[in-house]
């Protein structure tokens, strides 16, 4: 087997090879190493819909500079980035990623989370501030990162425990799905409500356990332990996108407005400086 044979797919170990050799040339003494995260470390990558998430991370910036890599390197990044995006693969437009200094990448600073960044769809690297996922980003990545080149991802990034990914989960679910379930324009396509449907068990089961799991995995706890009410929709999300056109528009938005249940309870514990855990032995006390 090559050393650079990643994953089992021939093609994403292809475009992870033309990405690494491209930042390593481009950041010289600045590379410190690069990583997979998301759902080729978590175990749920889907060859269909997935997307490749990875980590560059890159030397803390020296005294003469106050950013992570200089204009210069941030403009041949940009152009790298340009020409994998125009590219034939596959996966050309479906890397999401950042370049964060190692410094940042041992625990997210919302004070210092502004990085290189390229979002999936969009083949323009820019400057991001990285929002409260990327506490998430840095849980998969301790736990399950796969280390491309440097050392040990593990190294690199420190343990998050169980209320921080309960904090950040919080976190996220007011800032981008509670208003969603007002004004629903991105539900309205079956591709995302799905996604926001698998979201939504992933974050129940944060809040719940204290951990991340994969999504077939969430899916599953959320179909064991929600109300019976919820089983098919959930059945739906999980099950292959297919010509009919299912309207359950309503109801991905009641499961969103449902989750506020748990979100509301595990803030007023944490306000009350208690961890939001709940029994795993009652249906009811999850939604």
């Amino acid at each position: 087997m090559n050393a650079m044979d990643w994953t089992p797919y021939d093609d994403v170990n292809g475009i992870l090879r033309r990405l690494l050799t491209g930042a390593r040339a481009i950041l010289g003494d600045n590379f410190v190493g690069m990583y997979l995260d998301g759902s080729l470390a978590s175990g749920d990558f889907d060859y269909e819909t997935s997307d490749i998430d990875f980590v560059v991370a890159t030397a803390n910036p020296k005294p003469l500079r106050a950013v992570p890599v200089t204009p210069s390197e941030m403009d041949q990044l940009v152009q790298l980035h340009g020409r994998i995006g125009q590219s034939t693969s596959k996966w050309a437009m479906e890397i999401e990623g950042a370049y964060i200094p190692v410094e940042a990448l041992r625990r997210y600073d919302p004070a210092n989370a502004t990085h290189p960044y390229i979002d999936r769809g969009d083949c323009r690297l820019r400057w991001e501030h990285l929002a409260m996922d990327w506490v998430i980003h840095r849980h998969v990545l301790h736990t399950n990162g796969i280390t491309l080149a440097g050392p040990p991802v593990q190294t690199l990034v420190d343990p998050v425990s169980p209320d921080k990914l309960r904090q950040a989960v919080i976190g996220l679910f007011n800032f981008w799905w509670l208003p969603m379930s007002q004004e629903p324009a991105q539900l309205v396509e079956e591709g995302y409500r799905r996604y926001a449907i698998l979201t939504m068990c992933r974050m129940l089961y944060t809040l719940h356990r204290g951990a991340v799991v994969s999504k077939p995995a969430a899916a599953q706890w959320a179909q064991d332990n929600l109300e019976a009410r919820w089983r098919l929709l959930i059945q739906w999300a999980m099950a292959r996108p297919t010509a009919v056109p299912t309207n359950n528009l309503q109801e991905t938005q009641q499961f969103i407005e449902a989750t506020k249940t748990l979100v509301v309870t595990a803030s007023a514990a944490f306000a009350g400086d208690k961890s939001p855990t709940t029994n795993t032995n009652t249906n009811q006390e999850i939604l």
